[in-house]
């Protein structure tokens, strides 16, 4: 009976060292089986043996039958189409038809507003008239004046003085035009006599075939010439409808011109409806401050050039001034212009001293006016390059004439104003989604508000 604990126990010992060995066994077959499953499994017929089949038991194939892929027909996988063509070519592709689409836009646009090129210049002029006269409106409603009257005191004054300005501008044309022929002709002939006594060995023959061809020239366009003048009736008919829209704008913008923003912000989707919100008090700031400093600049330069040419004895010295004061709302080519018709009726009916001293006048207050009193007066916000203004002047020029050429310039303004702040504030939600900084730079990086528009 003594013995009986001991042979237990050693049955027992025995039973789970085998169930230890089972175990093991069983691991290492789940193991193999793992490993068996992520070895890549040989296609059939490709004569690959497995990795774990012994070398003597594998399988030959016969010398003398053919193998599956002799007898199989050769088949080729196309590459996708799209993936054929080179990366570079697929750029441009995507980006031409983009381009295609945005100048047909652009060209439709065009097309409509040259087919309503009178409503579209009287708006865009009631825009810069408004943008010039908004501020003594509220000026005005500061002073406890109300805004219907603010507005009438206002647009009837503004019209007053363009008005008055225009009568002056046509009184001194009559009033000194036959006073102005007689010096044209007397500078003519001392231009004749100069060209005679000049090195250029210029003969008088020459002289009278240059003036006979003139008059060919002016004789053989008479029925043009003539054609115009009837079709003035027409322009003076057009010119008074962009007079009365332009004025009837300007009243319903100075008075209304909130709402009116507001009800343009209706028609554009809710999506870009914010960033539109935020950019159009920015674009009109722009404008407001191109049209100032240009009226302010203008002033200057036709009050310093006239000063100049009246001080020299050149005729129509105040005309002339209020020429340079109009032109200089083309940029560049306005200055560039005036300040060629001041030099000529200097040469014509001054001398050639006169007229070399109009230039040095005109090339100086150029300069001044470039250099100190634009960047001064507009600042940074209508900064625009030169290179920009030149080729924006053109281009309104060639589309819309003299008007297109005044409205160039404010409009490229403020497209960059507009097209940086959507830039901007397209990124405002990637800087928000980014991961924030932690700890002493957390502070320094912390997001700011912006102020309500």
């Amino acid at each position: 009976m003594s013995g009986v604990p001991g042979w237990l126990g050693r049955l027992g010992a025995g039973i789970t060292e085998m169930g230890r060995k089972l175990e093991a066994r069983r691991a290492e077959a789940e193991a193999a089986d793992e490993a068996e499953a992520a070895e890549p499994v040989p296609e059939a017929g490709t004569g690959v043996p497995a990795a774990d089949t012994p070398a003597a038991d594998r399988p030959s194939p016969a010398p003398s039958e053919p193998s599956d892929r002799d007898a199989a027909p050769l088949h080729t996988v196309r590459p996708d189409p799209a993936a054929a063509v080179p990366w570079g070519v697929r750029v441009a592709a995507e980006a031409g038809w983009r381009l295609l689409v945005l100048a047909g836009t652009v060209w439709v646009l065009m097309r409509v507003i040259s087919a309503v090129q009178l409503v579209v210049l009287a708006f865009v002029a009631a825009l810069l008239i408004t943008a010039l006269l908004q501020p003594t409106v509220a000026r005005l409603m500061r002073y406890g004046v109300p805004r219907g009257l603010a507005t009438a005191l206002t647009a009837i004054l503004g019209f007053v003085v363009m008005g008055l300005v225009g009568w002056f501008v046509v009184w001194q044309v009559m009033e000194n035009i036959g006073n102005l022929s007689d010096q044209i002709q007397d500078g003519i002939d001392e231009l004749q006599r100069w060209l005679l006594n000049s090195p250029f060995h210029v003969t008088e023959d020459q002289i009278k075939d240059i003036a006979k061809s003139l008059r060919e020239a002016v004789g053989a366009n008479t029925d043009e010439i003539t054609s115009a003048g009837l079709e003035g009736v027409t322009v003076i008919v057009e010119a008074l409808t962009g007079i009365l829209l332009t004025m009837f704008s300007t009243l319903f913008l100075l008075y209304d011109g909130r709402r009116i923003w507001q009800w343009t912000l209706r028609l554009v989707p809710a999506a870009a409806r914010p960033g539109v919100a935020g950019a159009g008090p920015r674009a009109w700031r722009t404008l407001t401050a191109y049209v100032r400093g240009t009226v302010i600049v203008a002033l200057i330069d036709a009050i310093f050039i006239g000063l100049g040419i009246f001080f020299l004895d050149v005729p129509m010295a105040v005309p002339l001034a209020v020429f340079i004061f109009l032109f200089a709302f083309i940029p560049l080519v306005g200055a560039v212009v005036s300040g060629a018709l001041a030099v000529v009726v200097a040469l014509v009916t001054q001398g050639v001293f006169t007229a070399v001293m109009t230039l040095a006048v005109v090339l100086a207050v150029q300069q001044i006016e470039g250099h100190i009193l634009q960047p001064f007066i507009l600042g940074r916000a209508v900064r625009v390059h030169p290179l920009a203004v030149v080729l924006s002047v053109a281009a309104g020029g060639v589309i819309a004439g003299i008007g297109g050429a005044v409205v160039a310039v404010p409009l490229v303004a403020v497209t960059n104003t507009v097209v940086g702040y959507l830039r901007s504030y397209s990124q405002e939600p990637a800087v928000r989604q980014a991961p924030q900084p932690r700890g002493a730079t957390a502070l320094g990086a912390a997001p700011v508000e912006r102020p309500p528009v």
